[in-house]
């Protein structure tokens, strides 16, 4: 959207495209900030504006009362978007991506190349990706051999899985896990290593956590 539309054009874009947020353009085409849902949810219109005893204005003070009423009443998305915008480029890791939005706690993050917008990736982008690819491992890996071995090579990746004191057999398929760890934490992420592998059908959990009785889950 442009940096000259107003709150309402840019309101109906959201609605018309089903987004919760925009990039702002200038003339040129070059980002200078986001405007989002969020950004519009305190507004006179629909009577969300704030409103505070007197007293509790005194001590606010006048600029950020004002800095509010500009908020809450502005026709232009210049007022009340974020100028301060996390970008990224095409050649950026999707798991810095991840890793920028849970530090600035945002949604959305524009693709930028030369100042100019290319793209979005959002959170639904990933979720789309995310359920795309999590069914797409095979069925069968080659015998139970090779899905013991695959089992093996993936836990010693990770070095807060105990090395040694685990058996892992694995029988048509069926992966049965059996030993001490020492924590319920590290039991269920060995569990899931397992069940992630492809050729695994099924994995019987009979691991021990230590401190626990015996037969106890």
């Amino acid at each position: 959207v442009r940096v000259d539309a107003t709150v309402a054009d840019a309101a109906q874009l959201m609605l018309d495209h089903r987004i919760s947020g925009l990039p702002v353009i200038d003339e040129q085409g070059s980002l200078v900030g986001m405007i989002t849902e969020r950004d519009l949810l305190r507004r006179v219109e629909v009577e969300t504006n704030r409103e505070r005893p007197h007293w509790l204005e005194l001590l606010l003070g006048a600029g950020e009362l004002a800095e509010e009423y500009v908020r809450t009443h502005t026709k232009r998305i210049e007022d009340v978007m974020t100028r301060d915008v996390v970008t990224v480029s095409s050649d950026t890791l999707l798991s810095e991506v991840v890793s920028l939005m849970e530090r600035r706690d945002i949604k959305r993050i524009p693709v930028v190349r030369d100042g100019k917008v290319i793209g979005i990736v959002s959170r639904a982008n990933i979720l789309r990706a995310l359920a795309r690819r999590i069914d797409d491992k095979p069925p069968t890996a080659g015998d139970d051999l090779t899905v013991r071995r695959s089992v093996l090579e993936e836990l010693e990746k990770h070095g807060w899985i105990p090395g040694g004191g685990l058996e892992i057999v694995a029988r048509d398929g069926v992966v049965e896990l059996r030993g001490t760890v020492g924590d319920e934490r590290v039991r269920q992420a060995i569990r899931v290593a397992a069940e992630s592998l492809p050729g695994v059908k099924q994995v019987e959990d009979r691991l021990h956590v230590a401190g626990t009785p015996p037969g106890w889950i």
